[in-house]
């Protein structure tokens, strides 16, 4: 599955608000510095998704908001996929 996410680093908490122009809104609590929010977001994710995080892969925008993300074969399918 490939993901596209929008990321607001520096939140007050880790969430997924939903979808927003075609991609999934996600706030972080982690700094946008040294690939913090990069691996916050991949953990936020694997843990949502029942999957390891060497499962997730970061295909593009490693250094913006905007980002896409390879999951391979996740175990459960949360209420934030389906409203896509």
């Amino acid at each position: 599955m490939i993901l596209r996410v929008r990321v607001q680093p520096r939140a007050a908490k880790d969430e997924i608000l939903g979808w927003q122009g075609g991609a999934l809104k996600i706030r972080l609590t982690a700094p946008p510095v040294d690939g913090k929010a990069n691996a916050r977001l991949i953990a936020l994710l694997a843990a949502e998704l029942k999957v390891p995080k060497s499962r997730i892969v970061l295909l593009s925008g490693q250094s913006g908001r905007d980002k896409r993300l390879k999951i391979q074969a996740p175990r459960v399918t949360p209420d934030w996929l389906n409203q896509a």
